[in-house]
């Protein structure tokens, strides 16, 4: 993981403390883990002129692009969400993209960002993670310290606009009791893409090699466990390159919007 001058573990704990440690840059690293108990947040950053055509795109696929907040065009806050937040540099890691071309990673977009700016953030999974661990069912990636495995598929989102593409998954693997009860308890949070669309046998989904990862990294499945497969927020980015806007900009994967709301707030 790309790390520099790491904290210790413990003063990435509260929200704000882990948005000033990566708006510092002494946090550069997957947020799988940080500030327990809040929600992780997807972003994309469009501009006002396709903004609107995105919002319909979310509104047509809830699973992987559940939208949580938008914000005001060039406005760089989100009320209600993070009062300290400065969008351009509160994320570990960020993508910025010109015609579906991701032409820079980078820990600070403040040199990208422009005044017809619309920031949309989107429900993550890692904001259900905790109510995994919290049930006692296990989270192979926080257990190595290592980001999520994520795949394309076959799946094809609904368009709006230009907005289209393939559904990407996240991937934690359990043993088929424990991936009965993981359904039951990520059901509760819709607003971060709640419940798995499948269960083992990926080759169904178009995923023919398991063993590496298209985004984050390769997963460790162990005997007796079978994968299980949740919508996931990079979804976006995959339909940014098939649609090709002019500009745009997306969180790194497994590099989230980091938020003050608790997790217990999204439950239905």
């Amino acid at each position: 993981m790309d790390r520099c001058d790491t904290p210790a573990p413990a003063a990435l704990a509260d929200p704000r403390a882990a948005r000033r440690a990566m708006r510092e840059k002494r946090w550069t690293g997957p947020t799988a883990g940080i500030a327990p108990g809040r929600v992780q947040a997807n972003l994309v950053v469009l501009p006002r002129a396709a903004a609107f055509d995105f919002l319909l795109f979310c509104q047509r696929n809830p699973k992987p692009c559940p939208l949580l907040a938008a914000g005001e065009p060039g406005a760089v806050t989100l009320p209600g969400w993070a009062d300290d937040l400065d969008i351009r540099s509160d994320l570990s890691g960020y993508r910025v993209f010109e015609h579906g071309v991701c032409v820079a990673e980078t820990d600070d977009v403040t040199a990208w960002w422009r005044d017809d700016l619309v920031t949309l953030a989107l429900g993550c999974s890692f904001s259900f993670e905790q109510a995994l661990l919290d049930a006692e069912l296990p989270v192979r990636h926080h257990e190595l310290g290592r980001n999520v495995p994520m795949y394309r598929t076959n799946i094809d989102c609904t368009p709006a606009g230009p907005f289209h593409g393939k559904m990407v998954v996240s991937m934690r693997p359990y043993r088929p009791a424990d991936a009965i009860r993981a359904v039951q308890v990520t059901a509760r949070f819709p607003a971060v893409h709640g419940a798995p669309i499948h269960v083992a046998e990926p080759e169904q989904l178009g995923i023919t090699d398991l063993a590496h990862a298209d985004f984050g990294d390769d997963p460790v499945i162990h005997a007796g466990e079978i994968p299980v497969f949740w919508a996931c927020g990079v979804t976006p980015q995959v339909v940014l390159e098939t649609a090709e806007p002019p500009f745009c900009i997306t969180h790194k994967p497994g590099h989230m919007l980091v938020t003050d709301r608790t997790n217990t707030s999204l439950a239905g």
